[in-house]
């Protein structure tokens, strides 16, 4: 009898553990997902400033018109992107684009002094930086989870519960991970 009662609270452990396990693993998973989600939000952020700087911008750059549909073309494969490989490729066009468009920018002094692409410069510059916070937080939470699912004992648990590695948030290419100049 008291045999069984020692198996039984073995059992009881284990089982403790397990469920321990598993809900470290998913409150991890629902972390990364948070994570994406406000990285994903900044993003969108930059895309949803961009009509206006073209709307602001087009008077003063009508034969400029390539560039500004290479800013839209990005923001519109933004938006139809649905993985995290898919955003950071989209967000290198972007930047490539943009790039573009500020160089072409310092040609039309009376731009650079307009109010309202001075104020919409400042508010794309400041989601920059939430970009950047966004990405590495994201990046964080995408390691912290990953090595859960690879450390022992836990890496059991999200194995029989089938927990996938996270992607990383990264930019395909070298031009791409400097940040867009936007000072005039």
């Amino acid at each position: 009898m008291e045999l069984i009662y020692i198996i039984l609270i073995v059992v009881g452990v284990i089982a403790l553990l397990v469920v321990a396990m598993y809900n470290g693993l998913v409150s991890s998973r629902n972390q990364v997902k948070t994570a994406w989600a406000t990285v994903d939000t900044q993003l969108q952020r930059r895309f949803d400033l961009i009509p206006n700087l073209i709307e602001t911008v087009k008077g003063y750059m009508a034969h400029e018109k390539e560039t500004l549909e290479n800013i839209t073309k990005a923001r519109s494969s933004f938006q139809s992107a649905n993985s995290v490989q898919e955003k950071a490729q989209s967000e290198s066009s972007l930047i490539g684009a943009l790039r573009t468009f500020y160089a072409v920018a310092e040609n039309y002094p009376d731009l650079k002094a307009s109010q309202n692409f001075m104020m919409l410069q400042e508010e794309l510059s400041a989601t920059e930086n939430k970009v950047a916070y966004a990405r590495q937080n994201y990046n964080n939470t995408v390691l912290s989870f990953n090595n859960k699912i690879e450390q022992f004992p836990s890496n059991i648990i999200a194995n029989m519960f089938s927990f996938k590695a996270a992607t990383q948030f990264t930019v395909e290419s070298e031009e791409a991970r400097k940040a867009p100049q936007v000072k005039f």
